[in-house]
């Protein structure tokens, strides 16, 4: 096995010069790093991370325990997470929660034996005990998506205002009965895109009617049959919002097993803008969020806690956008008329 030394000797230096060339810890000439360099190539040179972790007591591994492998949008917040950490030298360790309380438990239990450096979480509904964990121990730890507990610093998109903005439009467009397929509830997400929807409804001037707000539960078999309850009902809505990605799938769906048309017979919105919805048919109108934005102040955030240089915990919101196309009654690239603000978040 090569080692520092075996490159040191080649490149006529010392081993804590190629440590400094390694590490950026000191200032070495162009000439003397060039050396080194080639020697690193030239013995195919790997570093011992393992040994360097014991030095510095450190891993340079990051976890990230989340519902990665069945949320589209979580797998994009992961792609930014490993771009922004790998930028640095550290690596990921994924693991799926599964939005499950018990299999969160045992998954951020296995990453914290890892001893790993920090962790990035999607906390699931029921994580008050994981989090109390978490803060008991001292590991740093960015919350991402939700931000249940103040305890920690925490990267969420923007999801009141965007939601009111998206049901303020189909008002405009003439809808008044604006159904809501809700996600999981006890996620901060949830509740606050039905804040979102409750706030849209009262800015266009519209009453809340009780049957019309359901939850889907952010899975598609839910939601299916959610949709169904509400085209079952005696005057049901003539335009439905659904609050993630997994559930406007499933809305439109259900709605197209009706025979219905969308949006002639029902307009389809929903929060959560993924890479094909701009090719279904009709395009879906949607709330994009800025995933790659969310994992990079994620790990900029944990870095900081990691070094030691944070202070209180931070809690940043990252805006998001309505993407105007077709599912909810507009002309393709037609851009609709401005909506009317929907006044402040609080």
């Amino acid at each position: 096995m090569v080692t520092i030394t075996d490159v040191a000797r080649r490149a006529g230096v010392s081993a804590s010069t190629v440590s400094h060339v390694l590490n950026s810890t000191r200032f070495v000439s162009q000439d003397a790093r060039d050396r080194v360099l080639e020697a690193i190539d030239a013995l195919d040179y790997v570093p011992n991370h393992q040994a360097r972790s014991l030095v510095r007591s450190q891993t340079q591994q990051v976890g990230v325990a989340m519902s990665a492998l069945t949320n589209l949008y979580f797998g994009e917040v992961v792609h930014a997470i490993e771009e922004a950490t790998s930028a640095v030298g550290y690596t990921l360790v994924l693991a799926d929660t599964h939005d499950d309380p018990a299999t969160e438990a045992k998954v951020v239990a296995a990453l914290r034996e890892r001893r790993l450096d920090g962790l990035i979480l999607a906390p699931s509904a029921g994580a008050a005990t994981v989090l109390d964990r978490l803060a008991r121990t001292g590991l740093p730890t960015v919350l991402v998506d939700r931000s249940p507990d103040p305890r920690f610093d925490s990267v969420c998109s923007e999801n009141v205002k965007p939601m009111a903005q998206l049901v303020l439009h189909l008002a405009q467009r003439g809808h008044r009965r604006i159904a809501m397929v809700a996600g999981m509830p006890g996620l901060t997400t949830s509740e606050e895109r039905v804040t979102g929807y409750r706030k849209g409804l009262a800015a266009a001037g519209l009453p809340e009617m009780p049957e019309l707000l359901v939850r889907g539960d952010s899975d598609a078999v839910r939601t299916h049959a959610a949709v169904d309850g509400l085209l079952d009902l005696p005057e049901p809505p003539t335009a439905i919002v659904a609050a993630q990605n997994t559930m406007v799938i499933a809305t439109m769906r259900a709605v197209q097993a009706r025979g219905l048309s969308v949006p002639r017979d029902v307009a389809v919105v929903g929060f959560d803008d993924f890479e094909w919805a701009d090719v279904f048919s009709p395009r879906l109108t949607t709330v994009a969020q800025d995933a790659g934005a969310i994992g990079a102040m994620a790990v900029k955030l944990l870095l900081r806690r990691i070094a030691g240089t944070a202070t209180a915990p931070r809690s940043v919101r990252i805006p998001a956008t309505v993407q105007h196309r077709e599912s909810c009654g507009c002309v393709r690239d037609v851009s609709p008329r401005p909506s009317r603000d929907v006044g402040p978040l609080a």
